[in-house]
């Protein structure tokens, strides 16, 4: 998980003392150790002193084992602090780090063993009292760390009763909900929660214990060393980088299906791109469970299981090189029990078509028999980018949309950030250029203070109509330079939740390898991603932590919740910098925020959605507040059963009101749907019924528990957020053409 953090590691025996072969076929953790320690020294931004960091180095390390402080015990924390609090950073630069890793690791193993083999004497007695009026901490995080061994199982076994209650619980509302609905309860044939809950633990000891190396190990060591400097350094083993640029170019060579881990141990097939190579080859279904792989296809390595494996482990097995074969050993769905079959499969580039940017038309009638609209919208996950190649650039792929959707004739524009966590800056920069005059687009400070302007390099703005931007607080680094951009130059309305995330850093990655010394193992030492600089906006404001505030903010459940830069460890602090040389702002005037704010604020007060969701965030905050869980049955079933009073009466509600809304889109509205493959091959474009069940480039499984939610969905397919932002952007396009009109608009 990207924010937590928990990686697997391994206890590593003998690093500093490996045997040829072992030398052969991996790095000196301990020289990658100092070496990053040397580049960490001489190139993150904020110039921390190394020799007073080692407290921090421990802290981290320990918190990323343990985040619920369960497993440790303030024993083990005090020996810890005793041997390495003052020591680690000194034994980084001395080459001497992963021993102390290893002591560390070795202790969370052991504590974990023991977590786990108590966890199933306790689930095989099976005697739960779940009549007293005992409660647990929601979040552990501010917990202190158990006093000894004793105490810390009296937590632990409190943490298994609520496992277990939770557990029951949702069997009990599932099969309610389906009893209801006149359908098959999904969990009829589950196994009993206690067993469930005993094979999630084994999952859990494989995980961080037994599915493990010494790669695993030093990488989860070094990486919170890197992080105690901000929480975007970090360390990437090998295996990390190699999955980072397959994210970055959008593409993958592996089979195109999409895996989850079963708690009983095997990998289930969730998802099959159409058109890859399991879908050519078309042996292998939604369902079918995979047992073991052998990556080389019938090669000479006998078939490795992968029961309990880590599913990004299990991808790397699956993943390989380009024409190659892999071999799946697979339960398929619906087999008699035991049943397997053995499956080969050529590997073959994978583009993830679902991560591309993509593009809408909406034909709107005017209201009261006023001019009809025609509004596009642009979504982008991410502001991706092949680094070694060049070949795919969300840039090139945005500028094509965009010249579609401004033959088409579009009268405003919608650029959907949310949920985009950045990416490549240079792609962010020569984005900004097509929407705005040619000009300062972000600026960027070394670590020496100096500080660069990037402009766009377009003489003159693909698109300049009317523009809003939608973000929420996920939209990070590359979305904040182009929404911050924007707004700073008054070219577009920033409409999304209370702020962006809040990350105002550049990371460079490293390869640590190249400054081994000579004939060391180079091959897996891995990468550092540091930062080296902070970028600010045009009118000289950091995004760091305060992110970018939207001209119109919308309620949303994200304000009860620690989320963003300002939450997290270590986190660089918001300056100001100058504002960019030649920066001239259009007219604020022109984007009429008052008035869209007024005409907005109103929709919102009348919104039942929400209405809901202030409820909502209001609920949130005092849960988080109180921290507290009950271990009580009947206290538990009354909360559940008052939640669910509440969505069936919600449900209710939206589904007469959802109904009316429907009716007036279909009679109001016409959706085009523009992808890149449409773009390339030219054409007309078609209409789509965007609430039409849509696989987009892959086909699902179903997931019949989920399939019970009867909560309706949103009409016309847009969230209240999505549905705000083109009615402020429709709002935008009315007052603008009426400015023209009377000759006060002055672009």
């Amino acid at each position: 998980m990207k924010f937590s953090r928990i990686r697997s590691a391994a206890l590593a025996v003998g690093l500093t003392a490996s045997t040829l072969t072992a030398c052969a076929q991996q790095a000196d953790f301990d020289e990658v150790g100092k070496q990053m320690a040397i580049m960490l020294q001489n190139s993150h931004f904020a110039q921390l002193k190394f020799s007073d960091m080692s407290q921090r180095f421990l802290d981290d390390f320990v918190r990323d084992l343990d985040s619920g402080k369960v497993y440790f015990t303030q024993e083990d924390i005090d020996r810890f602090n005793r041997q390495y609090g003052q020591e680690l950073a000194q034994m980084l630069v001395q080459k001497q780090s992963m021993a102390a890793a290893a002591d560390i690791y070795g202790t969370f193993k052991k504590r974990v063993e023991a977590r786990v083999a108590e966890a199933k004497r306790v689930l095989a007695a099976g005697d739960f009292d779940f009549t007293k009026s005992e409660s647990i901490q929601r979040s552990r995080k501010d917990a202190p760390w158990p006093k000894n061994e004793a105490e810390a199982m009296a937590v632990w076994n409190q943490q298994i009763k609520e496992a277990v209650l939770s557990e029951t619980l949702r069997r009990d509302m599932v099969a309610q909900m389906a009893a209801k609905q006149g359908k098959e309860n999904p969990l009829k044939n589950d196994k009993d929660p206690k067993e469930k809950i005993s094979l999630r633990y084994e999952r859990f000891l494989h995980s961080v214990v037994k599915d493990v190396d010494d790669e695993d190990m030093a990488a989860m060591f070094l990486s919170a060393v890197a992080r105690s400097f901000d929480p975007h350094t970090d360390y990437m083993s090998t295996r990390e980088m190699d999955r980072f640029r397959d994210g970055m170019r959008n593409e993958l060579v592996g089979i195109g299906a999409l895996l989850q881990g079963e708690e009983d141990g095997a990998t289930k097939i969730m998802g099959i791109v159409l058109g890859g190579p399991a879908d050519k080859q078309g042996t292998l279904k939604l369902n079918d469970r995979v047992v073991a792989v052998d990556p080389d296809g019938d090669g000479p390595r006998e078939m490795v299981d992968i029961m309990f494996m880590k599913i990004d482990k299990v991808v790397d097995l699956i993943r390989g090189q380009e024409d190659s074969p892999v071999r799946l050993k697979v339960e398929p769905a619906g087999g008699a029990p035991g049943e397997t079959t053995l499956i080969n499969i050529v590997r073959a580039k994978v583009a993830l078509k679902d991560e591309q940017a993509s593009a809408e038309i909406i034909d709107m009638k005017g209201e009261n028999g006023g001019e009809a609209t025609r509004l596009g919208i642009i979504t982008l996950p991410s502001f991706y980018a092949d680094f070694d190649e060049g070949k795919v650039r969300c840039s090139v792929d945005i500028e094509r949309l965009l010249e579609r959707l401004k033959a088409e004739k579009i009268d405003g524009l919608l650029f959907d950030i949310r949920n985009n966590g950045g990416g490549a800056l240079e792609e962010v920069r020569r984005m900004t250029g097509f929407f705005s005059q040619r000009g300062p687009v972000v600026q960027v400070k070394s670590i020496f203070g100096e500080v660069q302007v990037k402009e766009s390099d377009k003489q003159a703005p693909i698109y300049d109509g009317p523009m809003v931007v939608l973000t929420d607080k996920s939209s990070a680094s590359a979305s904040e330079i182009l929404a911050g951009a924007l707004q700073d130059a008054h070219r577009a309305v920033i409409v999304g939740e209370s702020s962006t995330f809040g990350k105002g850093t550049v990371q460079q990655p490293m390869d640590i390898g190249r400054m081994l010394p000579l004939f060391r193992v180079r091959n897996k030492a891995g990468t550092l991603k540091v930062t080296i600089q902070k970028f600010y906006r045009p009118s000289g404001s950091s995004t760091q932590n305060m992110g970018v505030i939207p001209d119109v903010v919308l309620p949303s459940l994200t304000d009860a919740l620690e989320v963003g830069e300002a939450f997290l460890d270590h986190a660089l602090q918001h300056d100001m910098t100058r504002r960019a040389p030649d920066f001239n702002p259009l007219k604020e005037a022109d984007l009429f925020l008052p008035r869209l704010k007024e005409l907005s604020a109103k929709r919102v007060a009348d919104s039942k959605d929400f209405s809901y969701v202030i409820e909502d965030v209001t609920k949130a905050k005092a849960r988080i507040r109180e921290n507290k869980i009950s271990l009580n049955l009947a206290d538990r079933k009354k909360e559940l059963e008052e939640i669910e009073a509440q969505q069936q009466q919600r449900n209710n509600e939206r589904r007469e009101r959802f109904a009316g809304i429907q009716k007036k889109d279909q009679a109001d509205m016409t959706f085009y749907k523009l992808t890149l493959d449409d773009v390339e091959k030219g054409g007309d474009i078609v209409k789509f019924d965007p609430t039409a069940e849509n696989q987009g480039y892959m086909k699902k499984a179903k997931d019949e528990t989920a399939e019970l939610d009867d909560t309706p969905s949103w009409p016309s397919a847009l969230d209240p957020h999505k549905r705000e932002g083109l009615k402020i952007l429709g709002d935008l396009v009315e007052t603008t053409n009426k400015a023209r009109v009377a000759g006060t608009f002055n672009r």
